[in-house]
């Protein structure tokens, strides 16, 4: 895995991400869109899922209609088809309430809007029943211009005197009809209040009234919003009920009481118990009135809002709005939280964390409306969420398009995908300065290239090079490495870096193994071109270095050095001295040992290093050295033995049977040579076997 950028803005940064000025504009305009309502249709989808939530939690009680005191008089198709005519007359609207009046009933609210005088003269006759039912109230209508109310469309005159009104102008927030507008001007100057206010007051025997913008009904104080309006608590329905007013224990059939008879013992106790000491709304649910309206939990009868509405009186209006500081401080915290969270460059980490705070923030909303009943809103902090956070994700998509430009366009033509890939998740190693980390260099040099380069035109020699660096290029990108630079012939690359890659040297040398098996196949197709042959020796070394972007600010190379780099190019010209062409240090085969096949070739030291290493020569990956070349090596570890037990002579007729074998295996040559050499000038008795390299080869 690459190492992930820990991005760092300076002041400077801050100040030029139009990002976050956007943002920031978008939050602050929730918090006016918020007071003011303009997504109202948004955050109704979200009280519509909380309130659903809301239905299925919480306290029993607090979630039930109140059925002991509410009850709906339904006048439907049904009733109307039984009835013989649309609408109800007045006389007959006039005998539903007095016989509710009979059964008990304790407030009677009549939903029908009669302001026009009755074309058979029975405003007089539905008068007579008002007054002699009692506590009952009749619906007005305000009228309402602007936001100024002009007048009240009362009903009938005789109508008028003879019971109370009561406004039921509702007003729709979106689409919905979620709360009830109270509007003091009505009550101040006509002593006109809403319905379900009025109804709840006259079932306490008290007055409703403000005092200064706080309202309240008798000594209960009524929780507003910043409109003046209560909100509707919705109570749920029971199972397999769509219209409160279907409900057994609620709703009863107009006809029931139309053609109640008061004789009828058994009658008159059945409606009682829906009746009796009950606020009861009389009204018309039938589809030809189009009284019906959109609300949190669907669709719902106008007299059932107006039962909801008593329903939510009953239960002290739990549910209250959040307050206008309350709203803008969430919205702020949220703000902040979210720029905060953009401020990480790792999508991976990022994305969890915006989706965690948008879980946090639903969370938030749910819970407080849930369980403490306030209503906070949720659409304009998700909406601004949602917005700002494509806003700033845009902007960091821009920028990290132009970083990986950037990169591929300075980097693309020695790098692999994945090391380009690497530098695209973490651009700081693009920056000046380095950092020291434990990999593995590799240095290579074409044998003889001098003679080879005397020999050609000039064209020919580039064209010679660029066929083999490509090839040797390509092999090295296969294994994620980083060509450092060119020197001529010499490539010089390394892995390690900016990748972490824990098996540096294993990738390393099998990178060099291919590359020598490639050379094998490009030197027979130089050989049927009539071109030189291409022989290239290859060291490395693994250990610690330091690795980054060095020079200046306008020009720079990716890079290493270290102690460690330049064993490897030592061991590079060591090869020579070895007639070998892959040598590699005692630190790159104990990281790589379990994956390689080696041969020991000796102890020395190198030119400007007292310190001995091992070297070995780097055959194939593990297990796979066969053939002659396995009887080599064979053999040629069996002398070896006798020669670090300096028995030369021996050592020396072992060395030239693994010639036998294969007569130009360069290490048994160079031993055959040095025991000779050895058994004429024989070392001291104290030998430690190391061979100390005078040149760099």
């Amino acid at each position: 895995m690459a190492k992930k950028k820990k991005q760092q803005f300076s002041m400077k940064d801050l100040l030029i991400r139009y990002d976050l000025y956007i943002a920031l504009a978008i939050f602050l305009a929730m918090i006016p869109a918020e007071h003011f309502e303009w997504f109202s249709g948004l955050e109704n989808q979200t009280l519509s899922a909380r309130h659903i939530v809301r239905n299925g939690s919480g306290d029993e009680e607090q979630r039930t209609f109140t059925k002991d005191k509410i009850s709906i008089v339904y006048l439907d198709e049904g009733f109307f088809k039984e009835y013989g005519s649309f609408p109800l007359r007045r006389t007959d609207v006039g005998t539903i309430v007095e016989n509710l009046s009979f059964l008990g009933a304790k407030v009677i609210v009549v939903d029908m809007l009669m302001d026009f005088p009755s074309s058979y003269n029975e405003d007089p006759v539905i008068a007579e029943s008002l007054k002699r039912a009692g506590n009952n109230l009749v619906v007005s209508m305000l009228k309402i211009e602007k936001g100024q109310i002009k007048s009240v469309n009362y009903p009938t005159e005789a109508i008028k005197n003879a019971t109370q009104t009561a406004y039921s102008n509702h007003l729709a927030t979106g689409t919905m009809l979620n709360r009830l507008r109270i509007y003091p001007e009505a009550a101040e100057k006509f002593n006109e209040w809403p319905v379900a206010i009025l109804a709840y007051a006259n079932y306490l025997g008290v007055k409703p009234h403000f005092e200064g913008k706080k309202l309240f009904i008798g000594d209960q104080r009524v929780h507003l919003d910043q409109w003046g309006d209560l909100v509707i608590d919705y109570s749920r329905l029971d199972g397999g009920v769509r219209f409160l007013s279907r409900d057994p224990f609620v709703g009863i059939p107009g006809m029931a009481l139309l053609d109640f008879d008061r004789e009828d013992e058994d009658m008159v106790e059945e409606l009682q118990y829906l009746v009796k000491d009950r606020v009861v709304l009389l009204g018309d649910t039938s589809e030809v009135s189009h009284d019906i309206f959109d609300t949190l939990v669907g669709e719902v009868y106008g007299v059932e809002v107006m039962a909801q509405e008593v329903n939510t009186l009953f239960k002290g209006a739990p549910l209250q709005p959040a307050s206008s500081t309350t709203e803008a401080a969430v919205l702020l915290i949220l703000m902040i939280l979210l720029l905060a969270a953009h401020f990480v460059s790792d999508p991976k980490f990022r994305f969890p964390l915006v989706i965690l705070l948008v879980a946090a923030y639903v969370t938030l909303g749910v819970v407080t409306y849930v369980y403490l009943d306030v209503k906070l809103s949720m659409g304009y902090g998700l909406l601004a969420m949602m917005l700002g956070s494509f806003t700033i994700n845009v902007y960091l998509f821009i920028q990290e398009r132009k970083e990986r430009s950037f990169i591929q366009g300075a980097f693309g033509q020695y790098l692999s995908p994945a090391v380009i890939e690497a530098l695209v998740e973490d651009p700081d190693k693009l920056s000046l300065g380095g950092e020291r980390r434990v990999m593995t260099a590799y240095f290579s040099d074409v044998a003889g290239f001098s003679t080879i380069s005397e020999s050609l035109t000039p064209e020919e020699l580039v064209n010679l090079l660029n066929y083999y660096l490509t090839d040797m290029c390509d092999i090295i990108s296969k294994y994620d490495g980083t060509v450092d630079k060119f020197e001529g012939d010499a490539i010089i690359a390394f892995w390690g870096a900016p990748l972490d890659q824990p098996d540096h040297a294993t990738r390393t040398c099998w990178a060099s193994i291919d590359m020598q098996k490639r050379l094998t196949l490009m030197r027979e197709e130089l050989k049927a071109e009539g071109r030189p042959l291409l022989n290239v020796r290859m060291g490395i070394n693994s250990g610690p270095m330091v690795v980054g972007n060095m020079g200046s600010k306008t020009r720079m190379d990716y890079t290493m050095m270290g102690d460690a780099v330049n064993l490897a190019a030592r061991l590079e010209g060591a090869n020579k001295f070895y007639k070998n062409y892959s040598m590699i240090s005692e630190f790159t085969y104990e990281l790589a040992k379990d994956d390689i096949d080696v041969r020991e070739l000796d102890r020395i030291t190198v030119v400007g290093k007292d310190e001995p290493i091992v070297v070995y020569d780097l055959l194939e990956r593990k297990g796979m050295t066969s053939g002659i070349k396995a009887d080599v090596v064979e053999a040629y570890l069996n002398a070896l033995k006798y020669y670090k037990a300096m028995r030369f002579k021996e050592a020396a007729i072992l060395f030239q049977k693994v010639l036998k074998i294969d007569p130009n295996d360069g290490p048994s040559i160079v031993y055959f040579e040095r025991c000779k050499q050895l058994m004429k000038n024989p070392p001291a008795a104290d030998w430690d076997g190391i061979w100390r390299l005078t040149e760099k080869g």
